[in-house]
């Protein structure tokens, strides 16, 4: 393949976006999807919600900086 030829990887992108996005609504709604597609509540299960909504937040961010790493190849 030629150099000048970059495979952008939106699939980091997209999924990022989606789990910011749950993060986002986890945050404002107060319940969040957990293992399993059992519903975590911020009344009854404050630990685990927060928990479960920082993950949803880290891995977003982590995948979209990866996004932007591999396009802008910022590794120089």
């Amino acid at each position: 393949m030629p150099d000048s030829f970059v495979r952008t990887p939106y699939g980091l992108l997209v999924f990022g976006l989606f789990l910011l996005f749950l993060g986002v609504a986890g945050t404002l709604t107060g319940e969040a999807w957990g293992r399993f597609g059992r519903v975590v509540y911020r009344a009854k299960e404050p630990g685990k919600f927060w928990r479960l909504v920082a993950a949803l937040y880290l891995g977003g961010v982590c995948l979209i900086g990866y996004y932007l790493y591999k396009v802008y190849d910022i590794s120089n």
